[in-house]
């Protein structure tokens, strides 16, 4: 299968996930998800992602064991003591401060696996507080996608190599002893609200003074990161601090939270800046007192009108120019004797613009229409830049007619050529300052997926490690019960007063007891996996090999006595009784000899 059909399989699995159990993947990195699937395959032996759809729809009880095995649940108590030391000794105790008396203290612990996380920040904020206090103020909410550790965590039990990071006098003050496991104190455990979440597609849980999400977020590929923050950035109080894995550094998510302790990965919410609300304030504006007093101070609406920094004319509905202020006046050679006149009577209705087809235009959208950056050529070469706003005069629907101002821009617009003069010589800097930004970004990347890389790897190994503990375990105990059952023959073995010899199908001895030793004078280590007739001994054995081979061919048990010398060199009369050895479903293993001396 080549590399764009295999990921369009992987992708039709993933698919797969999504709509038959509700778990969208797809913001999980890439490279990690694939290897854990692969490796899950590899133990069912399939080959294929479409082969493991279909061993998925057959076999929904695998299910589970996916999910153990993507969802790597390696978490402890105390997991990076120092980390965990600053929190308890700096952070906690300001932010308890900063809190009201009996004011509640809401904690989130997200991907809390099988609860170890969440027990942690139990038992230090009890440290803080006292149990009573504790109780009464504290809330945590413990969750998780896999519904069979948060099962775990529910139960709260443990073994004692699970306990053994707790710091001295944690075990007696906060779990009991139940059969040969350790059970967290149910007082405080009914503090711990535990759920199933998913950080991508859920909402978050609000209003928090303290979030632990620790080596979570390197399980998710950039963007799922970024939702993911924004997420947990709202989830938090102005005030609320982030406690992340030490793999997890936030160097791209300053705008959301700056670092408390870098090295501990122990982050602070950045507020959100409020914007002031518009519509608050009753200040009332020039405008608006003008028009309120129109009707009362005529004389002071007109000198208001011609003091306007701005160039305005007015015209009538019919085009004639009835209003034009002083700046105006001044700005195109207006008289009095001009007002009255069509506009298209005098030069400014085609200079520096022309006016009559923007009034038109203006009018016949029924809204201000402006020109920006109109050139006006004065007598002594210089030019003067004008904005020009046709500003439409309407009352109840009925044209009234047309104000139009002009704005001097001609110093903004010096400005502005001298700053695109600037910028121009600051865009090579900046290009380069650009490149050399995004360079450090793309490492700093990198290094960071390889760190994240890196830690996911630690934890597979981890869990392997754990795997292979429990199999070393199995092993030991079954090593045990092996040499007791070994012991035990042994036993029957130097028990019995005859001699007994074992062997397989190949003759090859596989037991020599001590009588045995005594007639022959040869220890069982000399004989052990050695051919029965190939040894000199003073029993003359090619006799007894076909009544060996019968008993094994299927005859049942064979007597013969033939003449023997022991070890001292005695003779005697030795009674051969040959038995078969009856392997699992009645399968035949070998013989068994028994060697007794008769009387002659």
């Amino acid at each position: 299968m080549n590399p764009s059909d295999d990921d369009k399989a992987f992708e039709a699995l993933l698919d797969y996930l999504k709509r038959s159990r509700g778990f969208d993947f797809s913001g999980y990195k890439r490279s990690s998800f694939q290897r854990r699937v692969q490796k899950q395959m590899h133990l069912r032996g399939v080959a294929c992602y479409e082969d493991y759809i279909d061993y998925l729809e057959v076999h929904p009880e695998e299910f589970v064991s996916l999910f153990n095995t993507v969802l790597i649940n390696v978490t402890s108590f105390f997991r990076d003591t120092a980390a965990w030391s600053y929190l308890q000794e700096q952070v906690l105790p300001s932010l308890l401060q900063a809190k009201p008396a009996n004011a509640p203290i809401r904690i989130w612990s997200v991907g809390c696996a099988s609860g170890e996380e969440a027990y942690t920040v139990a038992m230090i904020l009890t440290e803080l507080l006292g149990a009573s206090e504790f109780r009464q103020r504290v809330k945590i909410y413990a969750t998780d996608v896999d519904e069979e550790a948060l099962a775990q965590a529910r139960h709260a039990t443990y073994s004692q190599r699970d306990l053994e990071p707790l710091p001295t006098g944690f075990q007696e003050r906060y779990f009991e002893l139940v059969g040969d496991r350790y059970t967290f104190r149910a007082d405080l455990r009914r503090v711990v609200i535990l759920g199933r979440h998913d950080l991508v597609q859920d909402a978050p849980i609000s209003r928090l003074d303290l979030l632990v999400c620790r080596n979570t977020l390197m399980y998710f590929n950039a963007e799922a990161q970024t939702r993911i923050l924004s997420r947990l950035h709202f989830a938090l109080r102005d005030t609320g601090v982030l406690f992340l894995g030490k793999a997890e550094m936030l160097l791209t998510h300053t705008d959301l939270f700056t670092p408390l302790n870098l090295s501990h990965r122990i982050f602070a919410k950045v507020p959100k800046l409020r914007p002031r609300d518009p519509f608050s304030g009753s200040t009332q504006t020039v405008e608006d007192t003008v028009i309120g007093q129109l009707s009362v101070y005529t004389r002071l609406r007109e000198l208001v009108f011609n003091t306007l920094s701005v160039a305005q004319i007015v015209m009538d509905k019919d085009g004639k120019l009835v209003l034009a202020n002083a700046l105006a006046r001044s700005l195109f050679g207006l008289h009095d004797n001009d007002l009255g006149s069509p506009l298209q009577n005098l030069e400014l209705s085609y200079r520096p613009l022309e006016l009559r087809s923007r009034i038109e235009h203006a009018y016949g959208d029924g809204r201000s229409l402006t020109v920006n950056d109109v050139a006006r050529y004065l007598p002594d070469g210089a030019v003067q830049y004008l904005d020009v706003r046709f500003t439409p005069l309407q009352e109840d629907g009925d044209r009234l007619g047309m104000s139009i101002s002009f704005t001097d821009v001609t110093q903004y617009h010096a400005l502005q050529t001298e700053l695109q003069r600037s910028s121009q010589e600051l865009e090579t800097a900046n290009e380069e300052l650009q490149s050399s930004n995004e360079e450090l970004e793309t490492t700093n990347e990198e290094l960071q997926s390889t760190n994240e890389e890196l830690e996911t790897t630690n934890e597979e190994l981890q869990s392997t490690n754990s795997e292979l503990q429990a199999i070393n375990d199995e092993l030991h105990q079954r090593t045990n019960e092996a040499n007791q059952a070994n012991a035990f023959l042994q036993s029957i073995l130097a028990s019995i007063r005859a001699g007994v010899v074992v062997m397989d199908n190949q003759f090859n001895v596989l037991s020599w007891n001590k009588q045995t030793e005594n007639l022959w004078g040869l220890s069982s280590d000399e004989v052990a996996g050695q051919s029965f007739f190939s040894l000199e001994i003073g029993l003359p054995v090619d006799q007894l090999s076909e009544t060996i081979r019968r008993c094994i061919a299927g005859a049942d048990q064979l007597e013969s006595s033939i003449d023997a010398v022991n070890r001292r060199g005695r003779s005697f009369r030795c009674h051969v009784t040959c038995n078969p050895l009856i392997g699992a479903e009645q399968v035949r293993q070998g013989v068994i000899l028994i060697m007794e001396e008769v009387a002659a």
